[in-house]
């Protein structure tokens, strides 16, 4: 069986956010999904099916299921382009969130993803030990608490207490600032200690919150945005109504067998 790495929203290899693609010749339990992907070790590993009308995705970080994750899915559909479905304009995948697309626009992919808005929420009492930096706004969705922060300046020198932020009842945490670099409008960065990752490199899932909460108060439906993690990442997002199109490139850096299916 073989399995493939492909960095995410970004054009260079070694940069943006890696994820691990394996297809499937048929249904493989849970269990032996998500030791595969503790084993890969990456942010998430991506699990395809060939379906009549596309592919059936799931996505599991080293410790457990997610219902829904952007960089795998852009990831995907980079490698399926690349060395299965070299004649179609979309891919259609079946998830845990519903149909997901993905579409093809020179050598950024357009992904369709659902909203998921935030909404103003009293900070969890540890926030700013867990942050170390004071906060202007906290909001919540299903999925994470998201945080904005004075500046770029602020976002970049956090030291999130990790220990700390596991003890908190979401996936993860979303922090975010206006951008002070020219043809970004914002920038954020990604925790999710609960599920293995301590900082994602570039979270696609995220800008689901993130664009319409900038969206609301820019006055503006088209987007770039940028992850400042250690890798980073660009995306170029617009919203449409309750969906949203988060595009990105992606790069194959790896390609290899597991020798050891069971």
């Amino acid at each position: 069986m073989k399995i493939y790495i492909v960095d995410a929203f970004t054009s260079e290899p070694y940069a943006g956010n890696p994820a691990a693609i394996c297809l499937l010749g048929s249904e493989k339990p849970d269990e032996w999904m998500q030791k595969i992907a503790a084993e890969m070790n990456l942010s998430e590993t991506a699990f395809l099916i060939k379906q009549d009308d596309g592919f059936a995705l799931r996505w599991f970080t080293p410790t457990a299921e997610v219902d829904l994750c952007g960089h795998a899915t852009l990831a995907s559909a980079h490698w399926l382009w690349e060395s299965q479905t070299t004649d179609v304009q979309e891919i259609r995948f079946h998830t845990k969130s519903g149909l997901l697309t993905a579409r093809k626009n020179g050598d950024w992919i357009e992904m369709n993803f659902p909203l998921e808005r935030e909404e103003k929420t009293p900070p969890p009492p540890s926030l700013e030990e867990i942050l170390g930096v004071p906060f202007k706004y906290v909001g919540k969705n299903r999925m994470d608490y998201l945080v904005e922060v004075e500046n770029q300046e602020t976002l970049a020198q956090l030291e999130t207490d990790f220990a700390l932020l596991k003890t908190v009842s979401t996936r993860g945490l979303i922090v975010t600032a206006l951008s002070d670099e020219p043809d970004v409008d914002f920038v954020s960065r990604c925790f999710f200690p609960g599920l293995g990752i301590d900082e994602d490199p570039v979270t696609g899932s995220a800008h689901c919150c993130l664009g319409p909460y900038w969206s609301s108060k820019l006055g503006k439906d088209e987007l770039t945005a940028k992850q400042v993690s250690a890798r980073g990442g660009l995306l170029k997002l617009q919203l449409l109504g309750e969906r949203i199109l988060i595009s990105g490139r992606a790069v194959t850096t790896l390609s290899g067998e597991l020798s050891a299916e069971e």
